[in-house]
């Protein structure tokens, strides 16, 4: 979790609606999707990101990517946006 750790200093949309958003709207630069969230979100956002060319990245629980998003509690996704 070493480069996620960075997330707390880069400019993130937390969460599935503002993640979506992002890609749809193109001001995300990558995306970070928890193995452990709902297939069905997961399928969808990763298909919009590889219809969007936008990076996906994998993290092993939501647990894991809202502390690294600096969130106490999980996140199912989360979206790098562009500066």
């Amino acid at each position: 979790m070493s480069k996620e750790q960075g997330l707390q200093d880069a400019h993130v949309k937390i969460g599935t609606k503002q993640t979506i958003l992002m890609v749809e709207l193109g001001f995300a630069s990558e995306v970070y999707v928890a193995e452990d969230a709902d297939q069905r979100l997961t399928s969808n956002i990763i298909a919009l990101c590889n219809k969007q060319g936008v990076k996906v990245t994998l993290v092993d629980t939501m647990k894991n990517l809202g502390a690294a998003c600096g969130i106490e509690v999980g996140a199912a996704m989360a979206a790098i946006v562009k500066q």
